[in-house]
């Protein structure tokens, strides 16, 4: 039977530190368990969820971690947020890693679709983008290197739902430079814009989808480092969309032919 965990042992329970991730929900927690187990530190849960987990409690009691039911006060001040939907991970930060010359070529020899995200700073969006972006089987998305950049965090993996466990999420020193490699590898790097950009009806290559900013759009020289433009047409009643809209119909369109 599962016993709540006792009330002086909480402030234990609420350790963490900076290299630490707090996953919330079932589906969330599940795909992580599905695609790395053993990044799962501690787990903590109310009593109806742990019904759910008995495998995985199993499993992290045959790696002597912790794992534990607490009452759902508790759970909130672990989770951070309302919204934990019964059970919280905590698991190893991942790294993101700068591609490499010969992880660009590789991509490039597959034709594998890359996406691109320019200074998305908004966590959520780029939780629903990296939904978006599983759902169509893209593997990448690079991020550019800055303070304002939304990473991979709590939120993210939240509205994610699973959906950062199937990418592999890149960052790099200068986007510019970085599509400049993609363009030397024989990517056509398509940028999206809120006005007068188009598409050609024939692409050749492996294509690289970049989105800008939620406010500013590319920055300048991202967009000039983009072999062509691309803007979605609309009523003009509103002058944009939500950029993780805009990139659920550009993945669509351009990543999944």
């Amino acid at each position: 039977m599962l016993q709540l965990a006792r009330p002086r042992h909480f402030l234990r329970l609420l350790m963490s530190t900076r290299n630490e991730l707090r996953l919330c929900g079932l589906t969330v927690v599940r795909a992580r368990f599905q695609n790395d187990a053993a990044s799962i530190q501690r787990l903590y849960f109310d009593a109806p969820t742990g019904r759910k987990l008995g495998v995985m409690c199993k499993a992290l009691a045959a790696a002597r971690k912790v794992y534990r039911c607490v009452e759902p006060a508790e759970l909130e001040k672990i989770a951070g947020t309302v919204h934990h939907g019964g059970v919280v991970a905590i698991v190893s930060a991942p790294l993101l890693r700068v591609p490499r010359a010969q992880d660009i070529e590789r991509w490039a020899g597959r034709k594998t679709p890359v996406l691109v995200l320019d200074r998305i700073g908004n966590a959520h969006n780029l939780g629903a983008i990296a939904r978006t972006a599983a759902f169509f089987g893209v593997e990448h998305v690079v991020l550019p290197e800055g303070p304002a950049v939304a990473v991979p965090n709590d939120a993210a993996y939240r509205v994610a739902e699973g959906g950062l466990e199937h990418l592999n999420v890149w960052r790099v020193p200068v986007l510019p430079r970085f599509l400049a490699q993609l363009r030397a590898a024989g990517y056509a790097v398509v940028g999206a814009a809120a006005r007068g950009g188009r598409v050609e009806d024939r692409m050749r290559g492996p294509l690289a989808l970049v989105l800008g900013n939620e406010e500013e759009g590319l920055a300048p020289d991202v967009a000039a480092a983009c072999t062509q433009l691309v803007t979605l047409p609309g009523s003009g009643r509103v002058e944009s969309l939500n950029v993780s809209v805009a990139a659920g119909i550009l993945i669509h369109t351009l990543l999944t032919k």
